[in-house]
């Protein structure tokens, strides 16, 4: 069990007051009283000490180089409590490292999910920085038709934040989810600090969405199959939020995992409400593609309830692909479903 200390060090200010007026000692006499006000607030018992603990279970901070120090071993710590393990995709390397994976719920539902990775030595528990988490495999076994398929992955895990540098994610984005048509595993390569592992094959279940919501769809150009994976939607707030998507492509085979798509796309959005009138929204900025694969935009979302984000998908000649087929029902077949 590591204990992080941090100590606190009280500084005497000394003021030399300037004796030039009965006005100016009693300004300066308010101001001292202030300080010292504000200094007793400030005070509690584990000042007294000198110091304050922290405990943090399981890590034993002993300035291995490869480990977190003390501060980022707890900010690390203090990451992983608003995530939750998924024990069939933890595993052991070489019986020297732990490799534990988790998600926001410790389980997966069909669109995009997010999975982070920590690597520890079990020796003492320490979180380890440099290590790779590459080669995710997700596989779905259609049982009466007896065939296999994958789906769109976002490849090797990333560091994603500088304050957690221990902690790296990677993403999935299921086509379908678990039933007794199909069943689904995962699989992944991990390299710690030399030593190669990871899993083969974790059976996982992957859960339905709630009822009017829809985070991944599909489109067709000519003979190539293209898949559109909404990112975090539970995240948004009423008001303009950034949009993320990935465009990723159907490979040969369909064992193959899905990459991201090297064609370039705008998708132009129109959010509607199918429970309000089907009204619109002002200020909606399309989704572009950035430098790190993902495609970027805003949508503006003017009240709480159902949202259905019309998509129309143009090539980089400005031609329509896919959806902004003006049906009467709607601005398009092609759309994304959220509720906020």
């Amino acid at each position: 069990m590591a204990i992080v200390r941090f100590a606190k060090t009280h500084y005497l200010c000394i003021v030399k007051l300037l004796k030039q007026s009965k006005d100016m000692k009693k300004v300066m006499r308010l101001f001292m009283a202030v300080a010292v006000l504000v200094g007793l607030s400030a005070c509690n018992s584990n000042d007294d000490l000198g110091s304050q603990t922290i405990e943090i279970p399981g890590v034993t901070i002993d300035g291995d180089v490869d480990c977190c120090s003390a501060e980022e071993t707890l900010q690390v710590y203090n990451f992983l409590q608003t995530v939750k393990i998924i024990p069939e995709l933890s595993t052991v390397v070489d019986e020297k490292y732990n490799v534990f994976a988790y998600s926001k719920t410790g389980s997966f539902h069909t669109g995009y999910n997010e999975i982070f990775f920590v690597a520890t030595k079990k020796k003492n528990g320490n979180y380890i920085k440099n290590y790779d988490i590459d080669g995710l495999k997700p596989l779905m076994l259609m049982v009466k038709m007896n065939m296999k398929h994958s789906t769109p992955v976002g490849g090797k895990a990333e560091l994603f934040d500088y304050a957690y540098l221990a902690v790296k994610r990677a993403w999935v984005s299921f086509v379908m989810n678990t039933s007794e048509a199909g069943s689904w595993t995962l699989g992944y390569d991990a390299n710690i600090l030399g030593s190669k592992g990871g899993i083969e094959e974790a059976d996982i279940t992957v859960g339905e969405l709630p009822e009017g919501q829809a985070w991944l769809k599909s489109f067709k150009v000519e003979n190539d199959t293209y898949y559109l994976s909404l990112v975090n939607p539970t995240d948004w707030q009423t008001g303009k939020n950034t949009i993320t998507a990935y465009v990723s492509k159907k490979n040969t085979p369909a064992t193959t995992p899905y990459g991201l798509a090297e064609e370039q796309f705008t998708i132009e959005i129109d959010p509607r409400m199918p429970d309000m009138g089907n009204h619109t929204s002002p200020d909606n900025v399309a989704l572009t593609r950035q430098a790190d694969g993902s495609y970027q935009g805003t949508v503006n979302l003017t009240m709480t309830g159902r949202w259905r984000i019309h998509l129309a998908v143009k090539d980089a000649q400005g031609n329509v692909v896919a959806g902004g087929d003006d049906l009467a029902e709607g601005y398009s077949s092609l759309y994304w479903e959220v509720t906020i």
